[in-house]
């Protein structure tokens, strides 16, 4: 079974059509308590809000990247400095740095002027991620299960959205390339089931090439121009009943 939370998206609509066509049943929780009946049976994809309110009751384990993954990359992935740090800290920054919460969405990800225009309001031991600013001429979106990416595409060039099919793509091979050495380094270093995104980053002096972006969950990431199907099987293994997580992914689980 999926759930699905209350407030409709496209994405949750092509998650819902691609589980029926695999005779799965779908439900939309729009009021708690949990049945009980969906307990140790179900799978979900929506936001942390309602990721973290229901999980618990549906007896369901949420699987998602380390906050640090990023920042211990190999600098051959990442092709730009990144650090780990806290907001506390991010306070003190004297120059323009991209400054992105290092799980959730407590305050917008973005390129700050200067530690003093980060957002007040967050609690300063929250950690982030902290980068050196750079331009990604295109961005695409991989969900991979297992190491092997099973479906993905373009979501953006230039910075503004501009979602493609991977099949619209002649440059796709490449991008699984980089995904296949990635991975091939990588892959117990991240949850079985995940989202991963990869970038080319263009310099004034020089075109620096793929690049990871990002890491995030699978069961609260855009589907975007990627193949349902493909993606629905990522997100079944990314919020899943607790008893079904292997040994492996314990260590990934959401607390």
């Amino acid at each position: 079974m999926l759930i699905l939370p209350p407030a409709p998206t496209v994405t949750a609509q092509l998650l819902a059509d691609a589980a029926r066509s695999r005779r799965m049943e779908v439900r939309t929780l729009a009021r708690r308590p949990v049945p009980r009946g969906l307990f140790g049976r179900a799978h979900l994809y929506g936001g942390e809000v309602f990721a973290d309110a229901v999980a618990p009751e549906l007896g369901m384990a949420l699987l998602q990247p380390p906050s640090r993954w990023l920042a211990d990359l190999p600098a051959e992935f990442t092709r730009r400095e990144i650090a780990l740090t806290t907001l506390g800290e991010a306070y003190r920054l004297d120059g323009a740095r991209f400054v992105k919460p290092a799980a959730g969405k407590a305050f917008p990800a973005r390129v700050y002027a200067s530690g003093g225009d980060l957002p007040s309001g967050v609690p300063g031991q929250t950690p982030v991620l902290v980068a050196e600013p750079v331009h990604f001429a295109q961005e695409y979106r991989l969900h991979v299960l297992d190491g092997v990416v099973r479906a993905g595409g373009r979501y953006a060039v230039g910075g503004v959205l501009d979602p493609a099919p991977a099949d619209a793509l002649p440059e796709w091979q490449a991008v699984l390339a980089f995904a296949a050495y990635l991975f091939g380094r990588e892959v117990e270093a991240l949850p079985s089931a995940v989202v991963v995104d990869v970038g080319v980053i263009v310099a004034e002096d020089s075109t620096r090439g793929l690049a990871v972006v990002e890491a995030n969950e699978a069961w609260f990431s855009n589907c975007y121009a990627a193949d349902p199907v493909g993606v629905l099987d990522v997100v079944l293994g990314s919020a899943l009943p607790a008893a079904a997580v292997r040994t492996r992914d314990r260590a990934f689980v959401r607390r």
